[in-house]
């Protein structure tokens, strides 16, 4: 494995918490499809749905999701804590109000104020976003996504991590992304340093409306330009060139790099440049709004038959969001991506604050950047300026400092940034550099 190449490269001795991502078990279909059946099996869960009946709809939902993690927990010695947080939003759909509720598991790292947060949405719909009464299974949207999440977690529950992952059930994203809304507002109040918001929403299926089978290939959504930044910060990114290189898509680019470096998984990243799919939404854009770097996951073809459908057939055309529409090895490897990526940046140090650039009017390039506590070495990456993706790179060994002399790389034509790498290899987003660093 590349990371333990570059462990040996580094010849630094092992961290205090040892990270062993690279030996996460392969997620399990089979339990993936259990999962999703069960939540079938609520009948509807529906945002406005009853709360309180233990069998139908989203507050059985919800208190089984609650169960699970704490079962996860207790096979891991109670690593997992597992909270329920709510707020009460009212808005078009839902005119009376309604009362929100997200169920995370909280699994501690040893530096517990960063934090990556995974996350898939457990209410469903059906065509009337209103219709509280009808069977609205939400197989694939989002039964999938809360599947992973729980799957994710018994998978990286069996290690120890650096940050803190925190596992996230959200309710109310049909409605209007509420579930995603309380859990950024919830990090914010809690004051944690998110490093990475990865929102799975419809991972299930391979099959498109027009009978196209894509099974090799899932879709990452990241914004450029931060949904955040105000108009300043927004013409200086565009300044030094860096619209395509905010902490989003460096997430993006991490779960590229995650894929390429995990090729039994066996799945290609198509990384869309935009926030989220042509006109539509998802649970992370809240984070984006508060700052945080935030990717969503969505298969590699949709089928809208089987999306926000009443369940019919007409014409011998099935519609409604059913299991037996869903792929589930594909589930499993789209978890297995998840869980990569998450793994490798929870035991990964953070990044870079700030990477510098010095060259003009040189044919050389001097990359400069602030010092990581824990780092053991720092990935230097750069591409010419009409490329998208990384192309070279060098490491760094921390002992040698934090500037990297670049002969023969012109500076008005690359663009660079740099990675922190533990001694075990694991490798935090890239930042980009755009800028010299001040006082030099």
């Amino acid at each position: 494995m590349l990371r333990h190449a570059l462990a040996a490269v580094l010849l630094l001795a092992a961290p205090s918490v040892a990270s062993a991502s690279d030996d996460i078990p392969a997620a399990d279909p089979a339990r993936l499809k259990a999962l999703v059946e069960k939540l079938v099996s609520f009948g509807t869960r529906h945002t406005l749905s009853s709360s309180t009946d233990p069998k139908r709809g989203i507050g059985a939902a919800r208190n089984w999701g609650a169960a699970e993690f704490a079962r996860l927990s207790k096979a891991c010695g109670g690593c997992l804590t597992v909270e329920r947080i709510s707020d009460r939003f009212e808005g078009p759909r839902a005119p009376d109000g309604v009362t929100v509720e997200d169920v995370l598991a909280i699994q501690k790292g040893s530096d517990p104020d960063r934090v990556i947060m995974i996350a898939g949405h457990i209410d469903s719909r059906v065509t009337d976003v209103m219709n509280v009464t009808a069977d609205a299974p939400g197989a694939n949207d989002d039964g999938s996504g809360t599947a992973l999440v729980l799957e994710a977690a018994r998978l990286l529950s069996q290690h120890r991590h650096r940050a803190t992952i925190v596992y996230a059930l959200l309710s109310g994203e049909e409605q209007g992304l509420w579930g995603g809304k309380l859990l950024a507002a919830h990090a914010k109040d809690k004051g944690w340093q998110v490093i990475a918001m990865l929102n799975n929403d419809i991972v299930g299926n391979t099959r498109g409306t027009d009978g196209t089978i894509v099974d090799n290939r899932v879709r990452v959504f990241s914004e450029g330009i931060r949904m955040s930044e105000d108009l300043a910060a927004q013409f200086a990114r565009r300044g030094i060139g860096g619209e395509d290189d905010g902490p989003s898509r460096a997430l993006a680019k991490a779960a590229i790099r995650a894929a390429e470096r995990s090729p039994a998984i066996g799945l290609e990243v198509l990384a869309v440049r935009r926030p989220d799919r042509f006109r539509r939404g998802g649970d992370h854009l809240p984070s984006l709004e508060l700052g945080y770097p935030a990717i969503r996951f969505t298969v590699g073809i949709e089928n809208y038959d089987r999306q926000h459908q009443d369940l019919r057939t007409e014409d011998g055309r099935a519609y409604g969001d059913t299991v037996d529409a869903m792929d589930f090895p594909y589930l499993a490897r789209v978890t297995a991506l998840n869980a990569a990526l998450v793994g490798e940046l929870a035991d990964a140090p953070p990044p870079p604050a700030k990477v510098g650039i010095e060259g003009a009017l040189s044919s050389d390039t001097m990359v400069r950047w602030t010092p990581v506590g824990g780092a053991a070495g720092y990935r230097v990456y750069w591409r010419r300026a009409d490329h998208n993706d990384w192309s070279d790179s060098r490491l760094v060994p921390a002992t040698a400092g934090a500037e990297l002399l670049l002969p023969g790389v012109v500076v008005d034509d690359n663009f660079f940034g740099v990675s922190a790498i533990s001694a075990d290899g694991s490798e935090s987003i890239v930042t980009f550099g755009g800028l010299p660093l001040p006082n030099n």
